[in-house]
């Protein structure tokens, strides 16, 4: 079966990550950590699939105040796939360039903040516009993608920079750069991408780690709980303790 083939691939793709990234996920965490200790946001943006890992890790169950999602409706909302805001639409505005330097428009930065980017390619214009106005904003710019695959790989930015050559640090998601991986007969292309597993894996290892190294601080989180534990009676408290928490921060932003 072709699904044991994709589940080989996945599993290779975690290993990879297991063996070759600790120390880079590590050091993301780091920098993520002082931003949120510093009672600051780590910015989390991507295009299309890319803004999955965005809305997994927060809000969410497991997840903690301090990262703050910027998802723009039109880089996300394409399942209609045709018709109102469809796929040929997506495709062309996340090649704009200026599209993302208007995006960051929107927000209130700080120096102290992390802008926590995901691209599988890194070649395409939202993204890197995105990196740059972060950069002149004086904020660390961290990417998660497919680096090593990318390598080569032309720009579609007049800057002539890859996400990759921007960024302050680079966690390598391992995918293969063409995402589907596995072959189907009589087919030309492959079924069956990894991308977005490789993001989630690194995204929990990563957030795992930040909540790691604020707990031996001595900084307290605020998680959101699972509210569907029978018996837990505090749950709904804990959940409205960190939304007035994340209502306080974002003031400012």
């Amino acid at each position: 079966m072709l699904a044991q083939q994709w589940l080989k691939n996945a599993r290779d793709i975690m290993t990879r990550i297991e063996e070759t990234q600790m120390e880079n996920i590590r050091k993301a965490a780091e920098i993520m950590a002082d931003s949120i200790e510093a009672g600051r946001w780590v910015h989390t943006f991507g295009c299309g699939h890319a803004t999955i890992p965005v809305e997994e890790m927060y809000p969410r169950i497991g997840g903690f105040v301090g990262f703050h999602p910027m998802i723009e409706l039109p880089l996300s909302f394409f399942t209609r796939i045709t018709g109102e805001m469809g796929v040929h639409q997506f495709v062309f505005l996340e090649r704009v360039e200026g599209y993302g330097v208007e995006i960051m428009k929107g927000y209130t930065f700080d120096t102290r903040d992390t802008m926590w980017l995901f691209s599988h390619t890194g070649i395409n214009n939202v993204n890197i516009d995105v990196a740059l106005e972060a950069k002149k904003k004086g904020m660390k710019v961290i990417v998660f993608g497919s680096a090593s695959e990318a390598v080569g790989k032309k720009t579609r930015h007049s800057s002539g920079k890859t996400i990759f050559d921007i960024a302050d640090h680079v966690v390598d998601t391992c995918a293969p750069i063409g995402d589907a991986s596995v072959k189907l007969k009589n087919h030309q292309d492959k079924v069956g991408p990894v991308s977005t597993m490789a993001f989630i894996t690194c995204v929990w290892m990563t957030v795992t780690t930040v909540a790691e190294i604020l707990a031996d601080r001595g900084v307290k989180l605020f998680i959101h709980p699972s509210h569907n534990v029978p018996g837990d009676d505090t749950a709904k408290e804990r959940l409205e303790d960190a939304l007035a928490e994340y209502k306080r921060r974002i003031a400012g932003v």
